[in-house]
């Protein structure tokens, strides 16, 4: 499996240098294009999942246990864990943007119906993933109920309202989009409680968040996996980057090339930097979370879980024609709750992993190449604009604001 990734690390930096030096002013366009902040509100709240809230704090420690894990020890924890989360590896992201926007209408490597069946598949398990961490590592973050730690009735029904939520809101697009900027404002509201409650003043602050600067003196090692668990967080990676490129590409507004990697690279690994550099110091300075603090974070879980959710049940079930116009909202919702719920059990009992989802998305990148390679080539190397229809529509859009 370590092969599979590291092929799949490496065609993807390969063909995000290739994209942008090729098309480095080409006009990205998407079929619903939204300005930039509820483009990057969308993107950084349907592309993170609740382990963004709920993981840090329980990584630190083994980050900085080098004794037990000396793979670790060539920086600190907070520069690892910003590197399992930030800036480089939204190239992924960018590159599945960018692909959706402008290559895909002309390839149309996505609409073959094996492809389609499997990509589907890939959604679908990656939505139930993301609810059964949820559901996991509830009992920590509510000790009060239960004996924090074994996964109670309660919490199966959490995790089931939630999911309800998430495909109730995927009904309409409308409600994607406001929930996408409310998570975000949401998000924000909670790194600045959680910084007034710890007591992280402007200097700690800054201190801590200097420790990100390993991440950067080190970005080499985080390019191929050093270890399995960062090998997991690669192959999480992937599972979400062709989804996550599919939805968001139709939202993006008229960015060029490079500024769609730098939007990209840059604009999501601000908030993550902020966030982690307040938990880093609840972490060094033993700050309990307890209490109310679980709470807020538990409330803001949730929302990220139901806005990555709704995202994905959207995006399959246009995929795949199960909509709302066809069956009806009712049928609509109870059917995606059943299969989702299902999933969502059989990932918490180790059933089914989330490298195997990763390994099957790797696969579709070198098929899609391939495919390309063969049948597409000249077409697509002579790409020098977005789909006609798109640049017209976007034409008129700018002339009416």
């Amino acid at each position: 499996m370590t092969y599979i990734l590291s092929a799949g690390v490496l065609l993807a930096f390969a063909l995000v240098i290739f994209c942008v030096v090729r098309w480095w002013n080409l006009r990205c366009i998407g079929v619903t294009p939204v300005p930039l902040f509820t483009f990057i509100a969308i993107l950084f709240t349907s592309g993170l999942d609740v382990g963004l809230i709920m993981f840090p704090l329980s990584e630190f420690p083994t980050y900085a246990d080098t004794a037990a894990s000396p793979e670790y020890g060539f920086t600190n924890p907070l520069a690892i864990e910003f590197g399992f989360w930030g800036f480089l590896i939204w190239a992924f992201y960018f590159l599945t943007s960018f692909y959706f926007c402008v290559i895909e209408p002309r390839v149309r490597f996505f609409e073959i119906p094996l492809v389609k069946i499997v990509n589907n598949i890939v959604i679908i398990g990656t939505c139930a993933f993301t609810a059964s961490l949820f559901l996991v590592y509830l009992p920590g973050y509510i000790p009060e109920i239960g004996d924090g730690e074994s996964v109670v009735a309660t919490f199966y029904l959490i995790v089931f309202v939630v999911i309800l939520a998430a495909a109730y809101s995927s009904t309409d697009i409308k409600y994607v989009k406001v929930l996408s900027v409310g998570s975000t404002w949401l998000f924000a509201a909670l790194i600045v409680g959680l910084a007034i409650y710890g007591g992280v003043g402007p200097g700690a602050f800054g201190e801590s968040l200097s420790n990100i600067g390993g991440y950067f003196a080190n970005l080499h090692r985080f390019v191929l996996p050093f270890n399995d668990y960062h090998a997991f967080y690669l192959f999480w990676w992937f599972a979400w980057s062709i989804m996550i490129g599919q939805f968001t590409s139709r939202f993006v507004g008229g960015l060029r090339t490079w500024q769609l990697l730098g939007a990209l690279l840059v604009f999501p690994s601000i908030p993550l930097a902020i966030w982690f550099s307040v938990l880093y110091f609840y972490h060094q300075n033993g700050i309990s979370t307890e209490g109310a603090v679980n709470i807020a974070m538990i409330v803001v879980g949730v929302t990220f879980v139901i806005n990555s959710l709704d995202s994905l049940i959207r995006l399959y079930s246009d995929n795949l024609s199960i909509t709302v116009a066809r069956f009806g909202k009712a049928p609509y919702v109870v059917g995606n709750v059943a299969v989702l719920f299902g999933l969502t059990l059989l990932f918490q009992n180790q059933w089914l992993q989330i490298q195997w989802i990763g390994a099957v998305v790797v696969g579709l990148y070198f098929a899609c190449l391939i495919f390309i390679f063969v049948t597409k080539g000249g077409e697509v190397m002579a790409i020098e604009a977005s789909p006609p229809e798109r640049e017209l529509d976007f034409t008129r859009i700018e002339k009416v604001h």
